[in-house]
């Protein structure tokens, strides 16, 4: 029996023979936390696919592609660009580990908030638990509505931004939608007996599709002890209308975020009731709009929880 170097033993291959573990990009994704359509992106732009890939066939990574994609990651999330994170990875791996990833400001937002920078590096990096968590701290300490004007909006309008101009992070920007969604669900605290007797009712403009303001809104209110009822974003005026006849409410809060949705007649259509239903319209796709004398504009969030606070809980 050869007992050499290059013999096998019960069918196994010697050690210098067995192949490094290998992973699908959907496994690497799921460790990395980021989308399998970025990993594609970040191998076709900046090389940083599997080592040894051929054309035609599934990428598979192994240990050493994946130590790269980490490092790549860790330094967007300290906020490189993606071209000289790429960079940094490929020429830091194999390297001194303990070198540090450059720091140049990926999205700057106004006012320079270190939540904000922190919240826009985690959402480029896709990194999407330092985004929940970071989405947390910031409620934590500021409140729903700080934390909206300050941290949240401000990052928003950023990735929107980076979209608008180069076509690019869409992705980006659902990923965030969706952690400021549930942060703000989660911010929500579940009511037993309101305040106000007779619900707010929480709607955008039937062409409206922008309605996380509206979940801040109800988070504020909540924890005021102001009741609320959501109907979300482009709601029909006649389904408006159906839900003032059902649920009698003190108040309705029609949002618009885009002017083109603010259309003054979807108030024309809330039908009038045995009590009076307060109209509100909120947002800045009401700024130019003509409202109806009975409606009246909210503009700031802040301004809109102290108004209704007070005009539901007296009535």
């Amino acid at each position: 029996m050869a007992t050499g170097p290059d013999s096998t033993l019960d069918g196994i291959p010697p050690t210098g023979d067995v192949p490094e573990p290998s992973l699908p990009v959907a496994a690497v994704a799921r460790r990395l936390g980021i989308a399998p359509s970025t990993l594609r992106t970040w191998d076709r732009r900046y090389g940083l696919g599997p080592r040894g890939h051929k054309t035609g066939r599934h990428r598979r990574y192994g240990p050493d592609d994946v130590a790269r994609l980490e490092l790549m990651q860790k330094a967007l999330v300290r906020g490189a660009s993606p071209a000289e994170a790429a960079e940094y990875a490929l020429k830091a791996h194999g390297q001194v580990r303990e070198e540090e990833p450059p720091a140049t400001p990926l999205a700057e937002t106004p006012g320079g908030a270190a939540l904000a920078k922190g919240l826009g590096r985690a959402a480029l990096a896709m990194d999407t638990a330092a985004v929940q968590q970071l989405l947390i701290d910031a409620i934590r300490t500021d409140g729903v509505i700080a934390s909206w004007d300050r941290v949240i909006r401000p990052v928003l309008t950023a990735v929107a931004g980076r979209w608008a101009h180069s076509g690019e992070s869409v992705e980006v920007e659902h990923l965030l939608h969706e952690c400021v969604l549930a942060a703000m669900i989660g911010a929500t605290p579940l009511l037993g007996p309101t305040r106000n007797p007779r619900p707010v009712l929480l709607s955008c403009a039937p062409e409206e599709r922008h309605s996380l303001p509206l979940y801040v809104l109800r988070a504020a209110l909540a924890r005021r002890e102001v009741g609320t009822q959501m109907l979300g974003a482009a709601l029909p005026a006649d389904a408006l209308a159906a839900a003032v006849r059902r649920t009698a409410p003190a108040a309705v809060v029609v949002w618009a975020q885009l002017p083109r949705c603010g259309d003054p007649t979807v108030f024309n259509q809330v039908p009038r009731t045995r009590q009076r239903v307060r109209m509100f319209g909120c947002g800045p796709g009401w700024a130019s709009a003509r409202l109806p004398s009975q409606v009246e504009r909210l503009d700031a969030l802040k301004d809109a929880v102290d108004r209704l606070e007070a005009v539901v809980v007296g009535d």
